[in-house]
């Protein structure tokens, strides 16, 4: 059975696990801070090779735009644009893709996904990644981009940004992490963590960004009409607290025959980059595909 090194690779975290093939079996290597530069990044992935022992693929996912084998656009990692990440690892079958769309992956496989043809994922960690699940496939656009959530712009003001989109810099975990410092919060996980607590200022702040996701969510369901909206990524975790203003102003901006959509956790959480990444490492390029 072929063993496989997956590598979620997030703006501010690596974590990586070895699979031999059972979905979500997965033997945890650890988390730690992502590689600052390309040579940082070879170094850890050999050293995690040597550690997973007799590896023959890679699976990774990666935040920002991939084609084939090569990260074509990566906001919070600019070392890795334009490398191709095959000719790195001779040695290994590389199985290369955005973060999102091997969440999804890991849902439509044995997830949350697993009986649906029609879905959304948005994985909100450090930035927000998007995929779509679409006649049973996994959506890759003509350039591997399609489904970039984390642009959708609900403010006619803005002035947009080179290297984040709108919703990114107001619903993302960066976002959270600055609402958490105006209550002398350190990180946007104490911010949840307080919400979930019952704290009304927590609440009060937390509401804001979940209306913005809410209102922007509007216009994907209604071009898409998916079964459900799955939420993944690190703010998983907070979907009891924002869960209720989301709703609401996604219902709020859409037609009656789309008010009942449902928004809900991937059942892999937080794990669903390495489980998908894993899965992808066994399937090889063609892991879009694998249903």
């Amino acid at each position: 059975m072929r063993r496989v090194l997956a590598i979620d690779l997030g703006g501010t975290n690596l974590r990586a696990a070895v699979s031999t093939g059972d979905v979500g079996a997965l033997e945890a290597l650890g988390s730690e801070p992502a590689p600052a530069t390309l040579g940082a990044f070879i170094a850890r992935i050999d050293a995690l090779c040597a550690e997973a022992g007799s590896v023959s693929a890679l699976g990774i996912a990666v935040p920002g735009l991939v084609e084939g084998s090569i990260c074509r656009w990566i906001p919070n990692l600019p070392f890795l644009d334009g490398v191709d990440i095959q000719p790195l690892f001779p040695k290994l079958r590389v199985a290369l893709g955005n973060d999102a769309q091997i969440a999804l992956l890991a849902e439509a496989v044995e997830g949350s996904a697993k009986n649906m043809s029609e879905a959304i994922l948005l994985a909100i960690g450090t930035g927000i990644g998007s995929a779509v699940l679409a006649n049973g496939r996994i959506v890759a656009g003509a350039h591997g981009g399609a489904c970039s959530f984390g642009w959708a712009c609900a403010d006619v003001k803005d002035h947009g940004e080179e290297r984040s989109g709108w919703l990114e810099r107001v619903a993302s975990g960066r976002a959270l992490d600055g609402l958490a410092g105006q209550i002398g919060l350190a990180d946007g996980r104490q911010l949840i963590a307080a919400a979930q607590a019952g704290e009304l200022a927590a609440l009060t702040l937390l509401e804001l960004p979940a209306r913005q996701l809410g209102t922007a969510l509007a216009g994907a369901v209604a071009l898409l009409d998916p079964q459900a909206v799955l939420i993944s990524g690190g703010l998983a975790e907070a979907l009891d607290v924002i869960r209720p203003p989301l709703l609401a102003a996604l219902r709020r901006q859409l037609p009656p025959h789309l008010r009942g959509i449902d928004v809900k956790p991937g059942k892999f959480g937080p794990r669903a980059g390495l489980v998908g990444a894993a899965l992808a490492g066994a399937v090889g390029q063609g892991w879009r595909h694998v249903r």
